[in-house]
């Protein structure tokens, strides 16, 4: 990945063509280009770059489970309700090894020799230790293939499920702070294919391609008349769920965006054109700030839209969620009796959300990157697959906390974050101030007990 330019539509990887300004630009989605997935390790490992002494300490504090987040004997954290159905049976989730920069950055805090400090470091070791996906995203067939069969063999040893999170459709991101991707529909296949090889017969769990099916060509301008690009990126997404399907173990879900994006009716023609009918379901929240209780609703929303859907209703029918919730829930109530076990589920992105979304100060930036490094932000629910409701199959960390969304400017020249007077590290690299931010305000608490 190459430095940021210091421009308002500065671009994190290859030089991408200038886009026109569009009606439809995406406001409030969600960016991240992700570095290649790196060979797996052992929570132990984090504190070998630790003098004794706060290795020592870092050890006793993150050893225990976090507080409010009790982890059972198979590793998952317990909550309420039995397992979704779908997940019935699965391995506790996969934990790949963290960016250096995150023990750089606990080697820092230990230094200091105070115990806050300490504590801290402790948090960023107990964050980068939790459950959270693998990305991949620019490699060649062969790599990614290489790349995703070490996790599975690794997992499988660990007794474990892997999370990936794919990213690399053809014009992913509209080509803006994470654009990238394969060059064409061809060598997107091949791509996926590779992967596909790669993982073979064991467990995994794909999130197929963040902003995939919420953000297509057609929405920011990149299409020509005849929706040739957004027709492509159909096919695309079709060919990943039916080459995922037909693995026997693996489960693949497909992009919704967030609650504050796209209405029910408007996302669910799209998993219908996506392939969601051969998809185990979809995801919501990737990489956003969207509360549980937001994430839930939505979720319940577009499963029983699809469901209506399925039995001969039109979407346009469907109730949205920035309505009232009573009448909703009646919509649902006199319109789906499909049974949950035969609907589609979801899962969901935690990773950040225990805050939920930004709201940025009236009239102070004429594009407030609400999605982008949005300050005061904390870790969300610990990933699980235990969520008490039968829709919701898995509490998840898709995005890497710690990391950067890209360089955000909220419409300003920069080159600095007017928000938090400094420069942001590009989109995928290690970002100290927030992950701070997010160890703090982690709700349950990443670590048991409270700060002295």
């Amino acid at each position: 990945m190459r430095p940021e330019e210091p421009a308002q539509h500065a671009r994190h990887t290859e030089p991408v063509p200038t886009l026109r300004p569009v009606k439809h630009a995406r406001p409030r989605g969600t960016r991240r280009l992700k570095r290649p997935a790196r060979p797996l390790g052992r929570g132990a490992l984090a504190l070998a770059v630790l003098p004794p002494l706060a290795a020592g300490v870092v050890w006793a504090m993150t050893s225990a489970p976090a507080s409010g987040a009790p982890e059972p004997a198979g590793g998952a954290p317990a909550a309420a309700g039995p397992p979704a159905p779908l997940l019935t049976g699965s391995p506790r989730l996969y934990t790949p090894l963290a960016n250096p920069d995150a023990y750089k950055q606990a080697l820092k805090l230990t230094n200091s020799g105070t115990v806050g400090a300490l504590r801290e470091a402790a948090g960023i070791i107990r964050m980068v230790r939790t459950p959270h996906a693998v990305w991949y995203g620019d490699q060649s067939p062969e790599a990614v293939e290489k790349d995703a069969r070490a996790v599975v063999r690794d997992a499988e040893i660990d007794g474990s499920m892997p999370v990936f999170a794919l990213y690399n459709i053809p014009g992913r991101d509209c080509s803006n702070y994470s654009g990238g991707g394969a060059a064409n529909t061809a060598e997107y296949k091949a791509w996926i294919d590779g992967v596909a090889r790669g993982i073979g017969k064991h467990d995994a769990l794909i999130v197929l391609e963040p902003d995939s099916l919420a953000l297509v060509p057609s929405d920011c301008g990149q299409d020509d008349a005849q929706g040739t690009k957004t027709a492509a990126r159909y096919e695309e997404v079709n060919h990943a769920v039916n080459t995922f399907a037909a693995l026997r173990r693996t489960r693949v879900y497909l992009d919704t965006g967030h609650a504050g994006w796209h209405d029910t009716a408007s996302i669910v023609p799209r998993l219908v054109k996506g392939g969601i009918k051969t998809a185990t379901g979809f995801y919501t929240n990737a990489s956003n700030h969207q509360t549980d209780e937001t994430n839930a609703w939505y979720g319940k929303l577009i499963s029983s839209c699809l469901a209506y859907v399925e039995a001969g209703g039109k979407a346009e029918s469907c109730p949205s969620q920035k309505g009232p919730r009573d009448a909703a829930q009646a919509w649902i109530d006199k319109n789906v009796t499909t049974p949950p076990s035969r609907m589609k589920h979801f899962i969901t992105d935690t990773s950040r959300n225990s805050k939920g979304p930004w709201t940025p100060p009236a009239g102070k930036y004429t594009d407030p990157q609400d999605w982008c490094n949005p300050p005061g932000r904390g870790l969300g629910a610990r990933p699980t697959t235990r969520t008490g409701d039968p829709l919701h199959d898995a509490k998840l960390w898709i995005k890497t906390p710690g990391e950067s969304d890209g360089l955000c400017l909220r419409g300003t020249q920069g080159p600095k974050d007017p928000e938090r007077d400094t420069v942001d590290p590009k989109a995928g690299d290690w970002f100290p101030d927030q992950a701070l931010e997010l160890v703090r305000l982690a709700s349950p608490p990443i670590l048991p007990g409270r700060p002295e």
